[in-house]
């Protein structure tokens, strides 16, 4: 029996790395985040948001239109 090897490693991207990507303020982020619109975040104990790559491509994959 197989079992897939779990991911040891998946990049995590600061949110100034997502508003940079997708061109949109902090403030567009944390509004989307408020109504549930934003990628899956980690808040770290300092408060720091972090999103991993994986959810990140995840999230845009979803919201592709098909033309």
């Amino acid at each position: 029996m197989t079992t897939a090897a779990p991911r040891l490693t998946d990049e995590k991207l600061t949110l100034a790395e997502i508003c940079k990507d997708l061109k949109i303020s902090r403030s567009t982020f944390y509004d989307w985040r408020a109504k549930g619109r934003a990628p899956r975040c980690i808040k770290l104990p300092n408060g720091d948001i972090r999103v991993r790559r994986s959810d990140y491509e995840h999230w845009l994959d979803a919201r592709e239109d098909a033309a």
